[in-house]
């Protein structure tokens, strides 16, 4: 994705990438950190979802008497 390809969107387009992401190559660094693009966000609750995960893989769904 680059700013060329960008332009041809609506305005209100959302830019997401799953990352890792490859700057420049799959997406150009202006469009990565444009103001229509979420990654950052994505990436900020990437990490909290994945957190989560393993925990309840971990403990499988139980609590943790040390936790309470």
């Amino acid at each position: 994705m680059n700013k060329k390809r960008l332009a041809l969107c609506k305005p209100d387009v959302a830019v997401i990438h799953p990352g890792p992401m490859n700057r420049g190559i799959e997406i150009g660094y202006d469009v990565a950190y444009d103001e229509s693009s979420w990654i950052q966000e994505e990436v900020r609750n990437g990490v909290a979802v994945r957190m989560a995960l393993e925990y309840l893989t971990l403990t499988e769904g139980k609590d943790i008497d040390a936790l309470n």
